[in-house]
């Protein structure tokens, strides 16, 4: 689903993701989603734009990674450093600029579905245990609290399963989460890991 009021922009990604076998729809505002949300069956995967007539893309990817799950790209013209952590720290798996071809687009959307995309099960063994639950993104503390994830932190956390308690290096982890043609700031590491502490 994407949602950006510039319609012309809004057209071509629609046209260009149904050429490449997705299903795609799209909304020129934050409300459009939310009806659409309500209405259907929420989308692998939403494309935001941050500056909506009836809100910003930060704060709807905060609404959203709050209620569904479902991986989210922001596409905006704001590059600022300041304005990628923002949008990470919002719930963005993936932030791109406005300039990104529209091939980029695609291959971000393949990427993101790629890293969700492993339904297998930890296993129900999980008392007194941490648990991560793979077909519904959500980390499980031994207290029973859940935490829903967002795509970028469920890839995070099953590469420190994987580990199985070992050490992992911070390159690993950097590589795990890192975009493709895009580039990496370590502080996007950071700002992954502070919000899972949180």
């Amino acid at each position: 689903m994407i949602v950006e009021d510039e319609q012309r922009l809004r057209k071509d990604l629609v046209d260009f993701l149904g050429l490449c076998g997705f299903t795609a729809g799209g909304t020129a505002t934050a409300e459009g989603l939310r009806r659409a949300l309500a209405n259907d069956e929420p989308p692998d995967v939403s494309i935001l734009d941050v500056g909506l007539p009836d809100g910003n893309g930060f704060d709807l990817a905060s609404e959203i990674r709050g209620t569904y799950r479902c991986g989210i790209i922001m596409l905006t013209s704001l590059g600022d450093g300041d304005d990628r952590i923002r949008g990470f720290e919002s719930g963005a798996d993936i932030y791109l600029v406005k300039h990104s071809t529209l091939r980029e687009i695609e291959a971000a959307i393949r990427s993101l579905l790629r890293r969700t995309g492993d339904h297998a099960d930890f296993g129900d063994n999980t008392a007194g245990k941490w648990a991560l639950d793979s077909r519904n993104w959500t980390l499980t503390a031994p207290n029973q609290r859940s935490l829903k994830l967002t795509a970028t932190e469920f890839a995070l956390v099953r590469t420190l399963c994987k580990h199985d308690g070992g050490v992992c290096a911070r390159k690993e982890l950097a590589e795990t989460i890192a975009r493709p043609k895009t580039h990496f700031d370590n502080r996007h590491l950071d700002a992954v890991v502070s919000r899972l502490r949180r």
